[in-house]
């Protein structure tokens, strides 16, 4: 049902001392959009059972969708949050099938209200051991513009300097990211994205959550949030789609992820570059195999083209498959730590 991949260092650790939660000192959540459905069934174990009672530190990182389940599980009931952050999100509906980017910020307005409930943003905040790191990109130039058409001729660009070098994209964004108060989070990024950590407060929390998923074109951009420049803020996902920079904390980083061929950015998806393997050398992956995939309803997981390719009723249906396929990825998992028997996939080169 599984697979798990390694750095050499994250493998060599794992043999010697077995595949335990205190190893752990960070969680990578991607951006993807429904494509994390694959992982609800997993994500309810690893918060409700693997890192069940820990008392130390664990830095959540997320952009867009793996912002959002962030959130989730740094409030006092993780498995409860997820489980609404996946009904409301799974069970959305709009008036047409080509909804306006208006209409979906509205409704993602909403969905944030049902994740949190009365006391999820005083969780998110207090919450002495899972720290949440939302990442937005601030948006300079064209593409902080809400004019579709000038917004696209800025992404046009982005998407021909970024087949150059990614590098270039750093004139365009900036990477911010939102923490929980006393984070220790320390990054470094090869491609020097201009980077600014600040602290989540009461007044600027779900301005960052929703910017971190708000995907240039579909919804509206965030501006000027509570405490940040003035600007633009659109979805991490843009600069950190699946990420490509090194997380220089101890420990090693728990990677849930719904393949095992990470993009860096939202520009490299259809490009064959692929992430630095060095920068995941203390990373654990898990994904779901192939043939788990191969048996969900069409074959695929989901993604954000069931919107418009299914109507509401068949979408809602086929999602909440997924959802209940997910829990044989929790069994697993836990059969693997139960019996000690799995197979560590080296990471050494994602072109392989």
């Amino acid at each position: 049902m599984i697979e798990i991949h390694a750095g050499k260092t994250a493998a060599k650790i794992i043999n010697e001392q077995g595949l335990k939660p205190e190893l752990f000192t960070s969680f990578l959540g991607a951006s993807g959009g429904p494509k994390w459905f694959t992982l609800f069934g997993l994500d309810k174990y690893l918060f409700g059972e693997f890192f069940k009672g820990r008392t130390q530190q664990l830095n959540l990182i997320g952009s867009s969708a793996g912002a959002f389940r962030a959130a989730c599980f740094s409030q006092n009931d993780p498995v409860a949050a997820i489980t609404r952050l996946a009904k409301s999100y799974s069970e959305t509906r709009y008036a047409t099938n080509k909804p306006t980017p208006a209409e979906i910020t509205l409704k993602a307005r909403a969905l944030l209200e049902d994740v949190f409930g009365d006391n999820g943003v005083a969780e998110i905040i207090n919450n002495p051991v899972f720290k949440s790191h939302f990442i937005v990109a601030k948006s300079n130039g064209l593409v902080a513009s809400e004019k579709k058409s000038l917004q696209l001729l800025g992404l046009t660009k982005s998407y021909l300097s970024n087949r150059v070098h990614r590098r270039f994209l750093t004139k365009q964004y900036e990477r911010f990211i939102y923490q929980a108060p006393n984070s220790d989070l320390a990054i470094e990024d090869s491609y020097k994205f201009k980077t600014t950590q600040l602290d989540l407060t009461n007044d600027n929390l779900k301005d960052a959550l929703l910017a971190s998923g708000s995907i240039p074109l579909v919804m509206q951009g965030i501006k000027n949030i509570a405490g940040s420049p003035p600007g633009m803020y659109r979805d991490g996902g843009i600069i950190d789609y699946h990420f490509d920079l090194k997380i220089n904390n101890p420990g090693l980083i728990l990677y849930p992820h719904f393949n095992s061929t990470p993009k860096a950015g939202w520009f490299d998806k259809s490009l064959k570059r692929s992430v630095a393997p060095e920068n995941y050398d203390n990373v654990v992956m898990i994904t779901p195999s192939q043939k788990f995939i191969a048996g969900l309803p069409y074959g695929k997981i989901p993604d954000r083209t069931d919107f418009t390719d299914l109507d509401a009723d068949t979408r809602i249906k086929y999602w909440r498959t997924v959802f209940s396929e997910t829990e044989k990825l929790a069994e697993a998992f836990d059969k693997n730590l139960t019996t000690g028997n799995f197979e560590l996939k080296i990471i050494d080169n994602f072109n392989q």
